[in-house]
């Protein structure tokens, strides 16, 4: 059992398996374990901590990043929730943009809304866009609607009247109404969760924050219980979207943040390492067994976004690191439409029946199977864990794809790791290219339980010349939940042209923002000098309607040279500015970071030489018409600062690395593989 030491731990739960880091303070060892995921996530984690022999009386931090909330956002499984709109407001949610994902597909319709009309209730109030009361907030009407709602026997609610953003007053006493008639039940007002214009972005947000907080709270309360009759005393931390982390209480009453948390772990981890190898420009590409999970980090900075969703139609406004995800994972299935197109994903085979090496029914071939059967994946994974077979593999590809195209075996599972590979190029392209990045100018990190497999191919395929794999490329996204602080995001709507914006007045309002940010943090447990806070001013050209995001300095003395910084990044991110054309300011940001304690990776010295290969075995690759016979490493075993010429296999507990013939793979002092890309 791991005892006697301070241990940092950190939890990643995804569709196929739960992986866990363990950082031993003192030493500094990392140690990592993989287990097979559950229906109950918890199941999951407790395994793998009995699995790992973790003494949890021993552990100082424990984090963890969960799918809980975006699980139950695509899967639907909802508790009750009502939302009170002003009257005439109700169908705002349904209305939405009046967009479409497909603008010409006229057969595929958006998904209706979380919460039903029938839920949707109204009171009579209003207030004006300048925060004047027009008409005050009718209570007795108010508590008729609690009474409503008392009746249907509804878990949370979301409260959203019209131009809250700038007067909160009305939401916050219909707050205090339906806690007074439903102890109990989740409360949560728009004014509260985003107060900021454009009342669908506002409303959609809250309903998801109300509809996710029983779910969260369920979730949280049980995991808590299990951790700390297990022994733990430290602090449960979750990853949120924005790429911090929140406690236990926080997470509760601002459960929308925790959509998307377990996507943002690996673009934490991917961007730490990048840097730690010396690049401050980077592409994140994490495979897993279902999806692949993009991101971009430039001059070491992640790309967020307020933009995002988990269902098309109701956006999710709270800030995110940007991550393109797409269907393209190691249990993606290879499939031949009516014309002969042969395609990839986005179906999966999941963790059952799982890939038809697996041996459990399935017969579609994956990427997996087509992996297995050109030699590039063994037939052992999570370390002798899941023994996978070579024959049922090979049957799939034959079958499923050389057969019906008139294809060789070998290029038909070449074929199918093609196509998964272009599409995995194209969602680069969409984070990189059509942002204004050219991706020669990064460095590739290939991670996920298949991202080392193909990570060399899609550096050829977007001429990336540099590719990382971390020393633990399938549980890099749980060491992500070990490199991030307790953050919080704070904004409100602030409409003003900036020739005009009232300097004392914007100040006056990020000191309030600010005060608000060391209370929240306050409650966190963190002390006053491991408190950090960064503003920005949103910024746009009057008449636009999308804005950027433009650091300003606290205090602020001088709005003309935040109106020169926006020039400045309007050219980097549009390749134009107007310097004519008058600015106008749209919202108020504020981050608050609380530190928290950071993994710190143990260096290691080179001088030793490169070890014999475990193994050989025959590989297909890319770059060969046959199998080469090619040597295979245990990851483990190759010390720092020795060299691999291709062709080469790298087998370690959570992935398999491919080096193809051309390319040249070292190990550095924190024992990642750089490989070299000399076609790029």
């Amino acid at each position: 059992m791991t005892t006697g030491q301070g241990l940092r731990i950190a939890v990643d739960i995804g569709g196929t398996f739960t992986d866990i880091c363990i950082l031993n303070e003192t030493t500094k060892e990392l140690r990592v374990f993989k287990t097979a995921s559950t229906p109950d996530p918890i199941d999951g984690v407790m395994k793998g901590v009995a699995d790992a022999r973790i003494d949890l009386s021993e552990v100082t931090l424990f984090s963890h990043g969960t799918t809980v909330a975006t699980n139950a956002l695509i899967t639907r499984r909802l508790p009750p929730t009502a939302m009170v709109c002003t009257a005439g407001f109700r169908d705002v949610l349904e209305i939405r943009r009046a967009n479409k994902e497909d603008l010409w597909d006229a057969y595929k319709d958006v998904a209706p809304p979380y919460i039903r009309r029938r839920d949707r209730l109204t009171v009579p109030e209003r207030i004006d866009a300048d925060g004047n009361v027009v008409l005050p907030l009718d209570e007795p009407a108010a508590r008729e609607v609690a009474r409503v709602l008392r009746a249907r026997g509804v878990a949370a609610v979301a409260v959203c009247f019209i131009n809250s953003f700038i007067n909160g007053a009305h939401e916050a006493r219909m707050k205090e109404i339906l806690e007074e008639e439903l102890p109990g039940v989740a409360i949560s007002t728009s004014s509260e969760v985003l107060p900021e214009i454009f009342e669908h972005e506002r409303f959609s947000t809250t309903v998801v924050n109300a509809i996710l907080r029983p779910v969260a709270g369920d979730y949280i309360g049980r995991l808590s219980d299990r951790l700390a009759e297990g022994g733990l005393k430290s602090d449960l931390l979750l990853l949120h979207s924005g790429g911090g982390v929140m406690t236990a209480k926080t997470a509760k009453d601002f459960a929308g943040r925790l959509a998307g948390s377990g996507i943002a772990a690996g673009a934490i981890a991917s961007r730490h390492i990048a840097m730690l190898c010396g690049y401050p420009n980077s592409i994140g590409v994490d495979m897993g067994g279902t999806s692949a999970d993009v991101s971009l980090v430039w001059d070491g900075v992640s790309r967020v976004t307020k933009d995002w969703h988990i269902q098309f139609g109701y956006p999710i406004r709270f800030p995110s690191i940007e991550v393109l995800t797409i269907g393209a994972g190691g249990g993606s299935l290879a499939w031949i439409d009516s014309a002969g197109g042969l395609h990839n994903g986005p179906q999966s085979a999941g963790a059952n029946p799982g890939p038809c090496c697996y041996g459990n029914g399935n017969t579609v071939p994956t990427n997996t199977d087509a992996n297995v059967a050109l030699g590039r994946l063994g037939t052992d994974l999570a370390g002798g864990e899941i023994h996978l077979q070579y024959d049922l593999a090979a049957t799939a590809v034959k079958t499923g794809v050389a057969e019906p195209l008139k294809m060789q075996p070998n290029e038909a599972a070449k074929a199918i790791l093609s196509v998964a590979n272009a599409n995995m190029a194209d969602a680069v392209r969409l984070i990189s290219i059509t942002r204004g990045y050219d991706p020669r100018d990064f460095a590739l990190v290939a991670f996920g339980g298949a991202g080392a497999l193909h990570g060399a191919a899609l550096a050829k395929e977007l001429s990336i010349p540099t590719v990382i794999v971390p020393p633990n490329p399938g549980v890099t996204s749980a060491l992500g939940c070990l490199l991030v602080d307790i953050r919080h995001d704070l904004a409100q709507s602030y409409l003003a042209p900036a020739a005009k914006a009232d300097t004392a007045e914007v100040e006056a309002r990020f000191a309030a923002m600010e005060q608000e940010a060391r209370e929240r943090l306050g409650k966190d447990g963190v002390p006053p000098d491991g408190m950090s806070l960064t503003r920005s001013i949103d910024m746009m050209y009057q008449g636009q309607w999308r804005s950027l995001s433009v650091p300003v300095p606290a205090p602020l003395t001088s709005m003309e040279d935040a109106v020169a910084a926006f020039h400045e990044l309007h050219q980097r991110e549009y390749n134009f500015r107007r310097d004519d054309a008058p600015v106008g300011l749209f919202r108020l940001n504020l981050v608050a970071v609380g530190t928290t304690p950071k993994a710190d990776l143990a260096e290691h010295d080179a001088g030793q030489s490169l070890p014999q290969p475990k193994s050989r075995r025959p590989v297909d690759f890319d770059e060969t018409e046959q199998p080469v016979d090619t040597p295979v490493y245990w990851r483990s075993d190759l010390p720092a600062g020795v060299a691999i010429e291709g062709p080469a296999i790298v087998d370690q507990l959570d992935s398999t690395t491919v080096i193809p013939p051309g390319v040249t793979a070292t190990v550095d002092k924190w024992l990642n593989l750089i490989l070299k890309i000399s076609e790029a």
